[in-house]
């Protein structure tokens, strides 16, 4: 079962609407399965404000129906947006709303899959879509998302994947998350004292370990959002805190004071 389109805009006038499922038969009528419900313009606006969305970034809206998140992005914080649907009665919908709000230009959408779209330039993405369908995206998400980009999803979480935020607005819930870099491993500290670091990491949360001079040191009040990485070690009973900047495979210390490399 394909998923094709969210819940979330819907068009301003009334109308009994679906979310597109599946293609049926051989001449490729949609098969409508799901209530089409809208995102009320107030949890809209909370959601591009949770991104932080701006001037010239990169918006994509999965499962973009009426096209009101992509519009209200692009008309109101400046952002290029994408909205991708496989209901192509949304689709024109959204074209249209983006056309009356003279945004056609910043405002684009395509008929397409979400799990086939290149999610890795997007500065932020939202999305209203099911449960069951965040769980599958999630991967996808973690694997070719750059770290810090914003993930904002009205109503639904992502499984155990903790949120960074989550609020009520109007009675609805909203959910962000950073996306965090990869760190899970051993890792070679170069500073002061030269020394090797394991790192455990579940999604944003991480623990691990410094071995220094044939002692195993728990790391202490370590953290990751996005790339911004941190964590205490006490050495020779004075504590030392390590903050830094994850690119890849190399982590920049604070002001340079140390430097790490993932160990092969």
């Amino acid at each position: 079962m394909q998923v094709l389109s969210r819940f979330s805009g819907a068009s301003l006038a009334p109308l009994t609407a679906v979310v597109l499922l599946g293609i049926t038969t051989a001449s490729a009528q949609p098969r409508l399965d799901v209530p089409y419900v809208p995102t009320p313009q107030e949890v809209v606006d909370r959601m591009l404000q949770l991104g932080k969305v701006k001037a010239g970034q990169f918006h994509l809206d999965l499962g973009s129906g009426d096209g009101r998140i992509a519009v209200t992005s692009a008309a109101k914080h400046g952002a290029r947006s994408l909205g991708v649907d496989l209901n192509p009665v949304r689709i024109e919908e959204a074209r249209a709303n983006a056309k009356k709000a003279g945004v056609s230009d910043r405002a684009t959408f395509e008929l397409k899959n979400l799990f086939e779209t290149d999610i890795g330039k997007a500065d932020i993405v939202t999305m209203y879509l099911l449960p069951s369908v965040n769980i599958e995206l999630r991967p996808k998400i973690l694997r070719d998302m750059w770290p810090g980009t914003r993930i904002v999803s009205h109503a639904f979480d992502m499984g155990d994947w903790t949120p960074d935020h989550r609020e009520s607005v109007i009675g609805r819930t909203v959910y962000m998350w950073i996306v965090p870099a990869r760190v899970e491993g051993r890792w070679t500290i170069e500073g002061s004292r030269n020394f090797t670091v394991t790192i455990q990491q579940k999604y944003q949360e991480i623990s691990g370990s410094a071995d220094i001079d044939g002692k195993s040191i728990p790391l202490r009040d370590a953290s990751l959002r996005g790339a911004e990485i941190g964590f205490a070690i006490d050495i020779d009973g004075m504590p030392y805190r390590f903050q830094g900047i994850v690119n890849g495979d190399q982590i920049g210390g604070r002001r340079n004071e140390w430097r790490a490399a993932r160990a092969k």
